[in-house]
């Protein structure tokens, strides 16, 4: 990949926002699940990713943009006043016109900044390096993120994996799998590679249509009949675990906010449980004809007065 602004189809001064929704606009396109046996899908899924690898991270982004590491997310070499200028062949001049692969010049580097001995040429060989991080999003229920799940997806690079989803995760925050990004490189004589990478998902919650959440409570509103309200009785109440019966008190007027214990956010993690929290709301629905008799004779006694 040579430039990752031009794999997501940007432009340099692309906002934070247009990288998300051109990231995710094109992960979908080309995920695999969605286009199995599609080669050409599979590799532009690898590079939509690996662009978002640095664009996604606003350090990464910012240190690319200076020229200070390159597509992959490596270092580049300093080029100062010795001065390295790209040849046929390779690299050449600072050294009495001796020429070096690409790969040497990379390897002198490699080991002169992480402080090997011999003068940083640990002999001329490259060591072992650790892989690039990948990002990734993942869409989750409301539900899910309230009560905690374990979703199955597959990276271009681990393969199937599952995520587990914490009770409790909100919008936007980041799991981290660990070794599940980018593979590590071994040294140029071979021999254990480095550590590969971490795959970064960023979870995308829904939001749902019934309720909303604060903290590890949620809120939700529940219509109730006029006679409920008034001679108080027993309702079906959904929540994230499923549906419970729970009692209008009488008298109850619209506002009324009942609370249900323990089914907000599941317990997780040193924190309890919350609650959800039902305001009620009255609705007439089809009126009983005796009641609206009792009513028109109330109003005429109520006129007499």
């Amino acid at each position: 990949m040579s430039d990752p602004y031009a794999a997501l189809g940007l432009a340099k001064g692309a906002s934070e926002k247009d990288i998300r929704g051109a990231y995710r606009k094109l992960a979908k396109k080309y995920h695999p699940d969605h286009n199995p046996g599609d080669k050409t899908a599979e590799e532009n899924f690898k590079a939509v990713n690996a662009a978002y690898s640095i664009l996604g991270d606003k350090e990464k982004r910012e240190r690319f943009d200076r020229g200070e590491i390159d597509a992959e997310g490596n270092e580049r070499a300093p080029f100062g006043a010795g001065g390295f200028h790209p040849g046929a062949g390779g690299f050449s001049g600072g050294f009495g016109g001796q020429q070096f692969s690409q790969e040497d010049l990379g390897a002198f580097f490699s080991d002169m900044f992480a402080g090997g001995g011999g003068g940083g040429f640990n002999g001329g060989r490259r060591r072992p390096t650790r892989g690039a991080d990948r990002s990734y999003t993942l869409d989750i229920s409301f539900e899910d993120s309230v009560l905690g799940a374990v979703s199955r997806v597959t990276l271009p690079e681990a393969g199937a994996v599952e995520v587990r989803i914490p009770p409790g995760i909100e919008d936007g925050q980041t799991l981290r799998l660990a070794g599940k990004g980018g593979p590590g490189r071994a040294a140029a004589n071979g021999g254990e590679a480095g550590q590969n990478g971490d795959a970064l998902i960023t979870i995308h919650v829904a939001p749902s249509p019934v309720y909303t959440r604060e903290g590890r409570d949620l809120r939700a509103e529940l219509g109730v009949n006029f006679r409920t309200a008034i001679l108080g009785g027993k309702v079906v109440v959904p929540t994230p675990k499923g549906p419970v019966t729970m009692k209008v008190p009488a008298h109850s007027d619209a506002g009324t906010t009942l609370r249900l214990a323990g089914r907000g956010v599941a317990e997780h993690g040193g924190h309890k449980a919350g609650n959800l929290y039902v305001k009620l709301r009255i609705e007439i629905g089809k009126v009983d004809p005796a009641l609206e008799a009792f009513l028109a004779r109330e109003e005429v006694t109520s006129a007499d007065v």
